[in-house]
């Protein structure tokens, strides 16, 4: 990883253990004066971190934020479920879906996501609106129930086993749709088309497995085929390994694949990028004092020949920050449909009871200025609908056109290069005596 992106990391590092310093120490104050069962400490271990890390303080004003720890407080808080149920009520009135609260299981699961492994449910990736905290698919996961039941990107859920996604929350409808291998769970949605359906699907074990390889071969051309389906802990180093694997058998040009990828760890996503980019910029953050980070990319990459990326509605976050990055740089064509839109980054803490606190504390722009959140990435070719529903497979007609546009540009690269050959003076001639 280029020093520049691990500096960042780093900043980004410190500025959460000065806010973790800073909040024990106000908690420690409070302690102080008054004595909180852990319940109430967990409230306001809560309402510390969020008041010293969330990207828009202005909102505190508006909810009265001191006032509602206070009535957090208040409250009898006898379980860790009371102070849970209290912590949620406190942070609704942000109206940020992002910054929440993760129950024990909840805050385990997601953590193992992020580590790339197993996980055991339907294989949704959800999204919530801002404007009204509706719950939508980010993505399916490949080869789950919901991708085998043919739910697609942009679909709304309505209920889960009966109750509404939009009371629950966005982690509190993960962890319903979790469950054991073998076991049910009945969902209701609307489709992209304004279609209601209920569904039933059947749990069971899904390999996330993030980075997928594969080498395309015509009478043309061969082409690598690189597919990340989720930025996890180890997907830098399997992309480092699918491209030297790739480079081993000489491709010609790469298809990189962000379909359906939600997004994951921001670290993971710049790493990637940078394995692209030679020192040009990757994204621009901006935190609460409205400050601009620019994190560019180091002078080594791992592949710097042709490229096309495909992207679609279920291209999101650390993915939106990659492809933004390869668009603005002139690095390689976007070719899909339009991104999900989410340019939010969250701090994940682990709390005194082993549950964890997701805060929104910056967001990420485009090199060239586009501000992701809520607008998506436009790509330069729009391809037909409807979108293939087995990315990667041979009947996925946008897979198709990704070949042809590659191998176009590879056979219009070769045309110049002859051209110029045969365009080059010939200097070491012998002249031609006059017959």
């Amino acid at each position: 990883m280029h020093p520049s992106v691990k500096s960042w990391l780093k900043n980004l590092q410190r500025v959460f253990v000065a806010l973790c310093i800073l909040s024990a120490c106000t908690f420690s104050n409070v302690q102080a004066s008054l004595a909180l069962n852990d319940g109430q400490q967990l409230i306001l271990e809560s309402w510390s971190l969020i008041n010293e890390g969330y990207l828009d303080p202005t909102k505190f004003d508006q909810i009265h934020w001191k006032r509602l720890r206070q009535k957090a407080l208040e409250k009898p808080i006898s379980t860790s479920e009371d102070a849970y149920s209290a912590i949620e009520n406190m942070l609704q009135p942000l109206g940020d879906p992002y910054t929440r609260l993760l129950r024990p299981e909840d805050y385990k699961a997601m953590k193992a996501s992020n580590l790339g492994s197993e996980i055991n449910g339907v294989g949704l990736q959800l999204g919530a609106r801002n404007q009204d905290g509706q719950i939508v698919v980010i993505a399916p996961l490949e080869g789950s129930p919901a991708a085998d039941a043919g739910v697609e990107s942009g679909t709304f859920l309505l209920k889960v086993n009966g109750k509404s996604p939009q009371s629950l929350g966005l982690e509190a409808t993960a962890a319903r749709l979790r469950g054991p291998v073998g076991s049910q769970v009945i969902v209701e949605i609307q489709t992209p088309e304004g279609e209601d359906k209920e569904i039933t699907l059947e749990r069971r074990s899904v390999d996330l497995r993030p980075v997928r390889t594969r080498r395309l071969r015509n009478e043309s051309h061969t082409i690598g085929y690189l597919r990340i389906t989720q930025f996890s802990e180890g997907v830098p180093r399997q992309v480092k390994e699918a491209l030297e694997e790739l480079s081993e058998k000489e491709v010609e040009g790469l298809i990189l694949d962000l379909r359906n990828n939600s997004g994951g760890l921001v670290s993971s996503g710049l790493a990637v990028a940078d394995a692209f980019l030679s020192n040009k910029p990757i994204v621009e953050t901006k935190n609460r004092e409205g400050i601009n980070d620019g994190i560019p990319a180091g002078a080594m990459t791992l592949y710097d020949g042709p490229m096309v990326t495909i992207v679609n509605g279920g291209t999101a976050s650390a993915s939106e920050i990659l492809a933004g990055a390869l668009q603005d740089n002139g690095r390689s064509k976007l070719i899909g449909s339009k991104t999900f839109g989410k340019g939010l980054i969250q701090s994940l803490s682990t709390l005194s009871d082993g549950s964890g606190l997701a805060v929104t504390v910056a967001s990420y722009i485009t090199p060239n200025g586009k501000d992701i959140q809520n607008q998506g990435i436009e790509p330069d070719r729009v391809l037909e609908m409807p979108e293939p529903l087995n990315p990667g497979t041979s009947e996925d007609r946008w897979l198709h056109d990704a070949e042809l546009l590659i191998g176009a540009n590879l056979d219009l690269e070769n045309l110049e290069e002859s051209t110029k050959e045969l365009e080059t003076p010939l200097t070491n001639s012998t002249p031609m005596a006059n017959q």
